[in-house]
């Protein structure tokens, strides 16, 4: 028996599974999410307990053992929750969850209201998201019209453009001829009559 046979160093190595970044964003922020509601769970027992141990005077604390999670969200609110997930991009999962657990720390909501929190956040990335689609959207646009644009400013650039020759004879034309052209600033162009 050979020894390259114990240690695994011809196997082809193991590939971790091949989700998608949705699918992963969608995991991540419906983990975020039950943890976060543990938590609020596991505060809302302690703020019970304080309370009592403040009504009765005594700790019956040590007595007392509470199942590992009691309150659920429906699956219907589940789904819609996981749907709203699917519609974040991968960029914005870290910013989502950083803003959750910001709101979490801020208001300590009990554990029915973590999942209304929750949608409250995704509801606002996804606007954020759809703001700045519609803003690359408009600069796309934008760039594109400067292009035309562009285009049509060096076509009429190449035409020469003489604003002291007309054809119609008026009053200030006759006035101007007869005086002086006053002397300009050395740094803004000088026109003259070129007849």
């Amino acid at each position: 028996m050979s020894l390259a046979s114990w240690f695994r160093w011809n196997e082809p190595p193991t590939r971790i599974s091949q989700r998608s970044p949705t699918e992963m964003v969608v995991e991540t922020l419906m983990m975020e999410l039950s943890w976060q509601m543990k938590q609020a769970e596991k505060q809302q027992r302690e703020r019970e307990n304080e309370y009592r141990k403040i009504k009765t005077g005594v700790d019956y604390g040590w007595l007392v053992s509470y199942p590992k999670q009691s309150y659920d969200i429906s699956t219907g609110e589940r789904l819609q929750l996981e749907d709203m997930c699917s519609k974040i991009h991968p960029s914005y999962c870290g910013p989502v969850i950083l803003r959750f657990r910001q709101l979490i720390t801020e208001y300590e909501p009990e554990v029915q209201e973590v999942s209304r929190l929750f949608r409250s956040v995704l509801q606002e990335a996804a606007e954020k998201i759809k703001e700045e689609e519609e803003a690359k959207k408009l600069a796309r646009q934008w760039n594109t019209k400067n292009k035309t644009s562009l285009s049509l400013t060096t076509f009429k650039s190449r035409s020469r453009i003489s604003p002291f020759i007309s054809d119609i004879k008026t009053i200030s034309e006759d006035v101007e001829r007869g005086t002086q052209p006053t002397r300009r600033i050395w740094s803004m162009p000088e026109f003259r009559n070129a007849k």
